[in-house]
């Protein structure tokens, strides 16, 4: 299952950190079924082997089903095993790493970039997207930020360049509502809904419908 650009922008949704799917997937349902999504980022929380591969698979029933795609975040050993299409490295050192593991049958995300050089590494390296505005601990990979994000002006500017320099799609990632429209405009393939919409006290399927509305006004 590729991620491929097309006219209409897609939503892509991250999960928080998961230990026990069941409880979280009436949520995820609900989000699944409230928008145009693209892909789910799953995000598993430190356990053996086994039951990594067991909790991907869980969640894999009700996302793939819906023809959407079931994306790791990290854990590139595993994804084939999990049923997974593929997965998400943070920093240039763990996309190269896990490149071997993914390609050519799944696919291989990339984010957590310090500079427009480290993205334009990826995208040569056959990247299936990369991902920009995230924040820098926000995915497996340590990176050098702290948990900063990059200004969001700054992550705004490389959208827009990327967007209209290469064929690679390109994500922004929102960490509020009021981020979708401004990422929007950059001409970025996919929005990524992050952690947050999980949290708010409208349910997450009425915050994927209201980003769905703002991508469908365009």
């Amino acid at each position: 299952m590729a991620m491929t650009p097309q006219q209409q922008q897609r939503l892509y949704l991250v999960t928080p950190r998961l230990e026990e799917p069941a409880a979280f997937l009436p949520r995820l349902e609900d989000a699944l079924g409230a928008g145009d999504i693209a892909a789910v980022l799953v995000r598993l929380a430190d356990a053996d082997e086994r039951t990594l591969i067991d909790r991907a698979k869980e969640i894999a029933t009700a996302v793939q089903r819906r023809d959407v795609a079931l994306l790791l975040d990290g854990r590139p050993e595993i994804a084939a095993r999990a049923g997974a299409d593929g997965a998400h490295l943070h920093g240039p050192d763990a996309f190269a790493a896990a490149l071997a593991l993914l390609k050519p049958d799944r696919i291989a995300g990339a984010g957590g970039f310090r500079s427009r050089h480290d993205a334009m590494l990826a995208g040569e390296a056959n990247a299936d997207y990369v991902m920009f505005a995230e924040p820098g601990r926000f995915f497996t990979g340590d990176g050098d930020s702290g948990g900063r994000r990059l200004p969001f002006d700054e992550a705004l500017e490389r959208l827009e360049w990327w967007a209209e320099l290469f064929e690679i799609p390109c994500v922004g990632y929102a960490a509020g509502l009021h981020e979708v429209a401004p990422l929007q405009a950059t001409g970025a393939d996919f929005i990524a809904l992050g952690e947050w919409i999980w949290d708010e006290t409208d349910s997450a399927g009425a915050i994927v419908a209201a980003a769905a509305k703002q991508l469908a006004a365009l």
